[in-house]
């Protein structure tokens, strides 16, 4: 099983590259994937989260699983919702655990990309689902949910890091 990368590695910093190559390979990407989220008991996991730079995550979140390769994001509904998140990439220096913090998103999101056999794929959502969405689109495009934060609750949030 592949290990989640933490705050600090380049690779969660970087934006990911294009999917281009739909195979095999991929298909088993993808299951390895949920494997580490559910062994990690996380709603969602991106690529560069264990280390491949490249646009794809995978989410089991508010009854709904599945996986979006080339993720595209627009929001739906700009109302700001803040509430508490976390990252299996922001975990506790001393707990091992993701750190939450009340993280401002948007209240309704659409993402559209492809599935592994490339079909497309269109994911409209509210609530924690839309969250999720925004949390792993926001990773493969080199961001984490701290950089969301005011100054002083994300310095908080970075001082419990290792």
């Amino acid at each position: 099983m592949r290990d989640i990368r933490v705050i600090g590695d380049p690779v969660l910093r970087t934006p990911a590259e294009p999917v281009t190559e739909f195979d095999r390979d991929l298909r088993h990407l993808i299951d390895e994937m949920f494997a580490a989220m559910y062994a990690a008991d996380g709603v969602g996991l991106a690529g560069p989260q264990i280390g491949v730079s490249k646009r794809l995550f995978v989410y089991d979140c508010s009854n709904r699983k599945g996986h979006v390769i080339n993720p595209e994001l627009t929001v739906d509904d700009d109302t700001v919702v803040v509430d508490e998140e976390g990252c299996l990439s922001v975990p506790g220096r001393d707990t091992g655990k993701p750190i939450y913090a009340r993280t401002p998103r948007a209240a309704g999101v659409t993402v559209t990309g492809v599935d592994r056999l490339g079909r497309p794929v269109r994911l409209k959502a509210r609530g924690l689902l839309a969250r999720c969405l925004q949390h792993e689109t926001d990773h493969v495009n080199g961001s984490l949910y701290v950089d969301r934060l005011a100054k002083d609750a994300a310095r908080k949030v970075l001082l419990q890091t290792p």
